[in-house]
């Protein structure tokens, strides 16, 4: 099982290739379609720049959104995300 560590190291280098990737495109190139294809059938199509904004960016924060309650339920202290968090300064 990874470290939290490990983890971290993964998500640090991921973001910097995903950064990479989307500094060297053009507007061109997001404008192309995209397909999102399952068994063969074409569930989604649309301009790359909606997929990513929706398979990447909405939904990091759905999950930053589901994290924030588990981290509730367990008694954890919530950081702060979009600003000062009601945890802050808790023991």
């Amino acid at each position: 099982m990874p470290t939290s560590r490990e983890l971290v190291r993964v998500l640090d280098e991921s973001t910097a290739k995903a950064r990479a990737a989307l500094a060297g495109t053009t507007d061109e190139h997001l404008m192309t379609p995209w397909r999102f294809v399952i068994g063969g059938q074409v569930a989604q199509e649309e301009p790359r720049y909606v997929m990513i904004r929706d398979a990447v960016f909405n939904h990091l924060a759905h999950h930053r959104g589901q994290l924030t309650v588990y981290l509730r339920l367990n008694g954890a202290p919530v950081p702060a995300i979009y600003g000062p968090s009601a945890d802050e300064g808790k023991p």
